[in-house]
């Protein structure tokens, strides 16, 4: 799907004339540059190159001293057009005197207002502008410039603008009041740049102007390029070289969920990869700053403008979670560091991508249409989901709603309670006597059903679409916690940058050790992805042997509810990857586990497949032994799952790097496990008081407050069903029928 707002850059205009209204005092003066035969054929070789948008300027905003006036200009002269720099050309022709001397004549407050008006009648075309630090201070001038311009950020770290500032002997700039301090300023108008520019260049400490000038021009071709980031199905099957399809960008693959031919959408090209320099500016960064630039660069910006993707993370980072730091490492002992993914509102690491994931959807789904998400959830992603999309503006929630099938006997009594007791105006939980397989199963075959889904969209106006980590907004997200936790190592001094690292995850649906590979495509260097599973060990079987076998393999209910799945749907993205983007070979390979429950790899691929992953499995005895160690020697309470992953990590990680366990909840919402792990003789209360109890403990890490106050709370009414997908069609219907309003 093209939307609108995308059609708005596809008009690629080339023009042999750049016209430059220059104002001068009140008299307008346009300026006709002539291009001779031989310059256009130049610049028509270089713009196949950089493709620049003919008609649109290009603006450059950043603080004084990021080299704006300089890069402005190698631009203009590599494109061979005009150049106007906004203090030299424009605010001291129409004062007739020197900005500072303007500045020191009217004052701070005045100057912004004074400068403003300067721009607010200028016009240009095809031009490169470099803006003063203070314009984008001012809304009414910015709100003009980008009706006809691309604006870049230059983005340099404060402290090098402070040291430049130095050199240049300025002390002092726009909006500084006396007695503030340069580096307070400076943050203080990063809010206005983050409000305005379209494309961020991050320019290290000494990149040369050149340097930054090229980058400049490859964002402004990505920024125009609207099909340069398109995803593709990993069953899609070419049917001879050269064959064009319709493109499918990110607002498509968020709101489709499932490819129409039953696979995943993956990008079409390689992950971004950002660069040492990079990473090693984002090592003192917040999550949230981290969060920013890492979607940035894998979520094209017409699919999703810099400014409202900034509001998103903060929206999705802020409030809802009990630590500041959103996903915290803690050195447990050795070479072993946990990283906590539970501090968000429902306590698993699900959080970390489902209280972003809504604002994403929400976004790139057509305004006229409702959407029902559906879900299939082993335990922890039931309940992050309807809290995650409870918190859509009012207006979203009445276009937007999600329903939850979760196996009724098969989550742990507390995850029940959190399920249920999640439901809001745009949400419900539907309990399924079957296992959570089945769920997940009955999901994608409504999907895939295209008479029931033509159906509910022609009577009821409603598309149906999905949160699970089969889709790609759902998936994204959990890249951001892999990269953070590295660079945290790095803050904390346990290891230097560019040193490897293992990861040791506990999965069943692969979707977050899969995030993790791609944080490594992404530039973090992870030497080994440690997969850990429980007695439901086909993903362990499977790496070590090339053998996807669920014949004869019944779904065991353990410790770890979260990883209960024989059916691992996000396989298939590695799979793709690693068979060299095989779609015809993952049609023939799933459709084998389809129909025969089992399907072998090549010996090859099983090797390629190995290079990079380990993989073994925890019994429930072993399990309960690594919280109960754990516990009496570092006082640190760990999760069923968590466990999993620690006794796997001890058993295969060979010390030579550290090693980071993925915790993937918080131990409260397992009390029962945790209580017998621990001995504790009063383990048959009700899980409202083994929580209580557990809190009561002073362990680390500490009690959940956001759980504690899940058990005040009544429990509430919910709706089970037989394993009958059309039982499952039915109550679909009817949830569609009760939230949306009927098309006549």
């Amino acid at each position: 799907m093209l939307h609108i707002r995308r059609c708005q850059h596809l008009k690629l205009i080339t023009k042999t004339f750049v016209s430059l209204i220059h104002f001068k005092a009140n008299r307008q003066v346009k300026l006709i540059l002539p291009r001779t035969f031989a310059f256009r054929e130049l610049r028509k070789s270089w713009f196949s190159t950089h493709s620049l948008l003919g008609d649109k300027n290009i603006i450059l905003m950043g603080p004084p001293g990021s080299g704006k006036t300089t890069v402005g200009k190698i631009i203009g002269q590599k494109l061979g057009c005009s150049v106007i720099d906004v203090d030299d050309d424009i605010l001291e022709t129409t004062w007739n005197m020197t900005v500072a001397e303007k500045l020191k004549d009217v004052g701070n407050g005045q100057f912004l207002e004074e400068e403003g008006k300067a721009l607010l009648n200028f016009s240009a075309s095809g031009t490169v502008i470099s803006l003063s630090g203070s314009n984008p201070m001012h809304d009414a001038t910015m709100q003009h410039l980008k009706k006809n311009g691309i604006v870049v950020f230059l983005d340099v770290p404060v402290i090098d603008i402070i040291d430049r500032l130095n050199l240049m002997k300025i002390d002092r700039i726009v909006g500084q009041n006396s007695g503030m301090p340069l580096k307070e300023i400076l943050q203080y108008r990063r809010q206005f740049y983050k409000k305005w520019y379209d494309v961020r260049i991050f320019c290290e400490d000494g990149a040369s102007a050149e340097v930054i000038a090229d980058k400049v021009f490859d964002a402004v071709k990505r920024y125009q390029d609207v099909d340069s980031e398109t995803f593709i199905s990993t069953r899609y099957k070419s049917k001879h070289p050269g064959e064009r399809i319709s493109p499918k960008h990110f607002s498509d693959a968020v709101i489709e969920g499932l490819a129409s031919d039953g696979g995943l959408f993956v990008p079409q090209k390689e992950f971004p990869k950002l660069s040492s320099v990079e990473w090693k500016s984002l090592v003192g960064a917040t999550y949230v700053e981290r969060a920013q630039i890492i979607l940035e660069r894998c979520i094209h910006p017409v699919d999703i403008p810099a400014f409202r993707l900034g509001e998103m993370i903060e929206t999705a980072y802020g409030e809802n979670f009990a630590c500041s730091k959103i996903a915290p490492i803690r050195h447990l002992s050795g070479n072993q560091f946990i990283l906590e993914l539970f501090h968000g509102p429902t306590g698993s690491f699900k959080d970390l991508s489902l209280q972003l994931m809504p604002h994403l959807f929400a976004h790139c789904i057509p305004r006229t249409c409702n959407y029902l998400i559906l879900v299939a959830t082993s335990g922890d992603t039931g309940s992050a989901v309807l809290n995650g999309f409870s918190r859509l503006s009012s207006s979203d929630k009445q276009r937007v709603a999600a329903v939850t099938f979760f196996p009724e006997n098969g989550v742990s009594d507390f995850q029940k309670e959190q399920i249920t007791g999640s439901q809001k105006e745009n949400g419900w939980a539907v309990g399924v006597k079957s296992d959570f397989d089945f769920c997940q199963t009955a999901v994608k075959k409504m999907f895939n059903d295209s008479d029931f889904t033509g159906f509910l969209t022609i009577e009821y106006g409603t598309t149906l679409s999905s949160a699970n980590s089969i889709n790609w907004g759902r998936l994204l997200p959990q890249v951001i916690y892999h990269a953070s936790a590295y660079l945290d190592l790095v803050n904390q001094g346990f290891i230097s940058f560019g040193n490897p690292i293992d990861v040791c995850i506990p999965t069943g649906n692969f979707g977050n050790i899969l995030a993790a590979v791609y944080a490594k495509m992404m530039g973090i260097p992870i030497r080994k992805f440690i997969c850990a599973s429980n007695q439901n060990h086909v993903l362990t079987d499977f790496i070590k042997t090339g053998h996807y076998d669920l014949r004869k393999r019944k779904l065991v209910q353990t410790f770890s509810p979260s990883i209960d799945i024989l059916k691992s749907s996000n396989l298939e993205r590695h799979l793709y990857f690693v068979t060299d983007r095989d779609g015809k070979l993952m049609t023939k390979l799933f459709q084998q586990l389809e129909n025969q429950q089992h399907f072998q790899l090549e010996k090859i691929i099983v090797e390629k497949l190995q290079q990079d992953f380990i993989a073994d499995w925890c019994s429930e005895e072993s399990c309960l032994a690594a919280i109960n160690s754990t516990y009496h020697t570092s006082g640190y309470i760990l999760d069923p799952h968590t466990a999993v992953a620690k006794v796997v990590a001890d058993r295969v990680q060979d010390k030579a790097c550290p090693v980071i366990l993925a915790s993937t909840a918080h131990y409260s919402k397992f009390a029962p496990a945790i209580m017998q792990a621990l001995r504790i003789k009063e383990i048959n209360q009700t899980s409202s008081s083994q929580l209580c109890l557990l809190s009561s403990y002073n362990a680390l890490p500490p009690a959940h407050e956001a759980l504690l106050e899940r058990i005040k709370q009544r429990d509430p009414k919910y709706h089970v069903c037989a394993p009958d997908v059309n039982i499952l069609k039915d109550h679909v219907e009817t949830l569609i029928q009760s939230h949306f309003m009927k098309v006549c």
